[in-house]
């Protein structure tokens, strides 16, 4: 094997060609730098979190399918995934991994020593998700967790503290996975019904859209919550409008179940993550007094 072929199989394993995920861990991550700096985020800060997003979630990746090694090759569209196909050994995959994850926690050296204390439970969060799929009711849950453990680090870098609103934040974050994650997991319900993993989609049931709909609502709460509390104004709050519109979008995509549509709605979310950031940044921008 050439370097190249070995280098884009760990592309492939990185899903660096998939950049979804990454943007779903990058938006939280961003909101919470964005209000931490109160609109003006150290550019130093913000490289090293953009950064170590981009590590984080190729590591967790390559985790996530050595965790589904035996399982991704019976699920339509897992099956092609290097481990699956044994195109990399199990050994190769968890040393990239453990070299990815090093290198993300190199980044954060130079801040606030509670960002390093706060990166150990980041760090389990995200290398045991992936097995959580075999025994959590609604592993998204967990997900959102993981996924939005870059809001309380930001406030740690930039104010040396976790205040209430990031935990809120952080919860919002939860429901927002929950719903997105939801929808991913709805393309994959027959296959996971097969092996036996546990998803949202399989544990709401017949509920399942409903369910999605009410976490959107209760990430929307949330970050109105953060608003009122940040004393933000109408930019922020045309953000998350747009947000809701967006959601509501969702629902005609999903009413139906049909397996493209829902995963057209998975992907969306990409968007609906981008306008509240837009929100944050232009109030800040154009009402810097909130």
């Amino acid at each position: 094997m050439t370097l190249i072929e070995r280098l884009r199989i760990y592309e492939r394993l990185m899903r660096l060609d998939k950049p979804i995920g990454i943007l779903l861990l990058l938006w939280p991550t961003l909101w919470g730098i964005w209000i931490a700096g109160m609109g003006k985020p150290p550019i130093f800060v913000l490289w090293i979190f953009v950064m170590g997003t981009v590590l984080m979630r190729s590591a967790g990746c390559v985790i996530n399918d050595y965790a589904d090694r035996n399982f991704d090759g019976h699920v339509e569209r897992t099956r092609h995934r290097p481990l699956a196909r044994g195109e990399i050994s199990t050994k190769e995959a968890l040393m990239l991994a453990a070299g990815l994850s090093l290198a993300a926690f190199v980044m954060i050296l130079p801040l606030h020593s509670l960002v390093i204390w706060l990166s150990v439970p980041a760090l389990v969060l995200a290398a045991s998700y992936p097995f959580t799929k075999r025994f959590l009711a609604i592993p998204q849950a967990y997900l959102g967790v993981a996924f939005g453990f870059g809001i309380p680090m930001a406030f740690a870098a930039i104010q040396y503290s976790v205040p209430a609103v990031a935990w809120v934040m952080l919860a919002a974050n939860v429901f927002w996975a929950i719903a997105y994650d939801t929808e991913y997991a709805m393309v994959d319900r027959p296959d996971d019904l097969k092996i036996g993993i546990k998803t949202s989609a399989i544990t709401f049931g017949r509920f399942d859209v409903a369910a999605v709909m009410l976490c959107y609502a209760a990430f929307l709460g949330c970050m109105i919550w953060v608003g009122v509390h940040e004393q933000l104004g109408t930019f922020y709050y045309m953000g998350l409008a747009a947000a809701a519109a967006m959601a509501g979008y969702h629902f005609t995509l999903i009413r139906d179940r049909d397996r493209d549509r829902c995963f057209k709605a998975f992907l969306h979310n990409n968007w609906l993550g981008a306008v509240v950031f837009a929100g944050i940044v232009l109030d800040y921008l154009i009402t810097p007094m909130g």
